[in-house]
């Protein structure tokens, strides 16, 4: 195992001393998906090959419970590049996953069958065009000797921490308002007919932020501004950072469980009010999986003290947040579901202190709500239903928390 991670090392420094030296880095890397395959052969190893238009840094890595591949650049643009283009024969390989991690740094996560571990990596430079191939093999591993090996490693150029906190605190006596775009980079959410879940719920929480600020003395705090990945422990972190007075996550999933359709606000629970709430909230609970995250130093006691401190004095607010927003949402025209509040046990919705939602404004999987979604005329009615019902709660809230004190 050490021999083979001193050949892992040593073939990644090798790629980046060519890299560095042998072609000035210019822009993004680009996959030539004519030439890029992932396939397994009849000996039961899998290799993937990766063209890129220029080489890039990069790094390998697995990660365990469940079993995943990581491959991380320093930059890589996935633009137009589809799973299933890549996995042309691969019986080894459940899915793929590939888009911007954070800043700078993109990434792929290959779902194992089983516990399979790098046995061959290399960067290959072209020394007149620069571009680039990556080529790995996977070989089967003993379950003890994958564990193991598994689990992000540390070195100089990625950062330790991908989950940096960088919002800067706010005042108490302001309203702070922090809204959570949903899914980003690498975890795409919901798509649908050329349409991104991560794309629209950026561009409305960028609507509702300035709605907000034009309106009233407001500091909103934005857990993401660009398409990038952050983990569901990193939001959290932001509200709290940020000394949010509420907390509003902005979705609009596909399910097919049920044919949901219209807008409808989700609170904390750890029982779900119904099956498909319990789908809706473990699709979303899986996105650290999704992206790769390592989730070793979970703590499911904490978790656990969480959903019971939430129940006390959070509790009663984020009911009275949730029914204001229905209330606004139902006046501006929805169209709303039948059941528009609904629970589930959301990992993004945690926070002890801080009042908070989850708001699917529609769903990608309904024809009708898909139509909406499209309409920018619908979103600027929908974001100004939000702000007027948020600021309308903080009102009130602000009344019966005076009273409370007295």
């Amino acid at each position: 195992m050490i021999r083979r991670l001193i050949l892992m090392c040593a073939l990644f420094w090798t790629a980046l001393h060519t890299i560095l030296y042998a072609q000035p880095l210019s822009g993004v890397a680009r996959v030539d998906i004519s030439e890029s395959f992932v396939k397994t052969d009849w000996r039961g190893r899998t290799e993937f090959n990766l063209r890129l238009t220029q080489g890039v840094p990069f790094r390998v890595f697995t990660l365990e419970n469940p079993a995943r591949l990581v491959l991380d650049f320093r930059e890589v643009d996935w633009s137009g590049v589809k799973s299933i283009d890549l996995l042309q024969d691969s019986t080894e390989i459940n899915d793929l996953r590939f888009g911007a991690f954070q800043p700078g740094w993109s990434r792929l996560v290959a779902d194992l069958k089983g516990p399979y571990l790098p046995d061959e990596v290399g960067m290959t430079i072209d020394p007149v065009t620069g571009a680039a191939e990556l080529n790995l093999m996977l070989a089967e591993a003993e379950p003890n000797v994958f564990s193991a090996a598994s689990g992000v490693p540390q070195d100089a150029l990625w950062p330790v921490k991908t989950d940096e906190v960088t919002t800067a605190p706010v005042a108490d006596e302001r309203f702070v308002v922090v809204l959570d775009p949903g899914h980003g980079g690498i975890d795409p959410g919901a798509e649908r007919e050329g349409l991104s879940e991560k794309a629209l719920m950026l561009e409305m929480a960028f609507a509702l932020r300035d709605t907000l600020i034009r309106n009233a003395d407001v500091d909103v705090v934005m857990t993401r501004d660009r398409d990038v990945f952050v983990s569901l422990e990193a939001r959290v972190a932001k509200a709290h950072q940020a000394n949010a007075d509420l907390f509003l996550s902005l979705h609009a999933d596909a399910l097919s469980q049920g044919g949901a359709q219209g807008a409808t606000v989700y609170l904390l629970s750890d029982d779900a009010s119904d099956t498909a709430s319990a789908h809706l909230a473990a699709r979303h609970n899986r996105a650290d999986i999704i992206a790769g995250a390592d989730l070793t130093g979970s703590d499911d006691e904490v978790t656990s003290l969480l959903l019971d401190l939430a129940r006390q004095e959070t509790e009663p607010r984020s009911e009275a947040l949730a029914g204001t927003l229905i209330k606004g949402l139902t006046q501006a025209g929805g169209p709303m579901n039948s059941r528009p509040l609904r629970r589930a046990g959301f990992s993004v919705l945690k926070s002890a202190d801080i009042p908070s939602a989850l708001i699917e404004v529609g769903f990608l999987s309904s024809k009708r709500d898909l139509e909406n979604l499209r309409d920018p005329a619908w979103r600027a009615g929908i974001v100004g239903a939000m702000a007027k019902a948020i600021l309308t709660w903080h009102r009130s809230d602000q009344a019966v928390r005076l009273l409370v004190r007295q």
